[in-house]
């Protein structure tokens, strides 16, 4: 901290800084996972067979969805693949070439370094598994090579499952913002996760531990927990 000549503190200074660059659309690769820039004509057929196979649950917290059909889900997809903020990434399983989720990147702020992970849509054959994991930590990586300083994963306060998969992976609680919006014609309180770009480093050698061949057997299945790979608090 620092105490300017008026006696007022100050935070740190940040040297040299020229802010972050706007993410460029492309495809990302690692661990078995490709992330494509969305492509409705291409995206969508696929996209659509896996999240059929949820009872519709999965868009409870969503503003938007379930759709009626193939056809309106992909008007839907083409909308959002013409925007810069959120940009999406279709998540595809490289082996079977199958497309099984979505995520973007939203309120991408270069000036201040600051973006945000969100629209996540995760069908039942993506959720809870080293596939999801590595999307999430492909676009992480690329968020933080693009120089930004601080990543945010937010979602509404009552969807658990979104909250416990932003503390597995390491993002720290920092509160709830109370009637933040309305969705779906109901108060949603939203809670913010982030993590910062001088906790990056260590918590990038978990997520490799974590997702290295290695740890897993035969079948599929974890070996090791990504809590015992994580860094230490404190």
């Amino acid at each position: 901290m620092y105490i300017n000549e008026f006696g007022q503190p100050l935070g740190p200074l940040v040297e040299n800084w020229q802010g972050a660059r706007f993410p460029s659309p492309k495809v990302l690769t690692g661990w078995g996972c490709r992330l494509e820039p969305l492509d409705a004509a291409a995206h969508a057929a696929s996209l659509w067979q896996a999240f059929s196979a949820d009872s519709g649950a999965m868009w409870t917290y969503f503003s938007v969805g379930p759709y009626a059909s193939l056809a309106e889900f992909q008007a839907e997809l083409a909308a959002r693949a013409q925007q810069a903020d959120p940009q999406y990434y279709t998540i595809i399983e490289a082996s079977s070439g199958k497309a099984l989720g979505l995520a973007s990147y939203l309120r991408i702020d270069p000036t201040a370094g600051s973006i945000e992970v969100g629209w996540l849509h995760f069908s039942p054959a993506l959720q809870r598994t080293r596939l999801a994991t590595a999307a999430m930590v492909l676009m992480m990586a690329y968020a933080f090579e693009l120089g930004y300083r601080r990543y945010e994963w937010k979602c509404n306060n009552l969807n658990a499952p979104s909250k416990r998969a932003a503390e597995r992976l390491g993002f720290t609680f920092e509160g709830i913002f109370r009637n933040a919006t309305v969705n779906k014609g109901r108060s949603r309180d939203t809670a913010w996760f982030s993590i910062l770009d001088n906790e990056w480093p260590a918590l990038r050698v978990a997520y490799e531990a974590w997702l290295d061949e290695a740890n897993f057997d035969s079948t599929g299945q974890q070996k090791r927990k990504l809590a015992e790979f994580m860094p230490r608090q404190g």
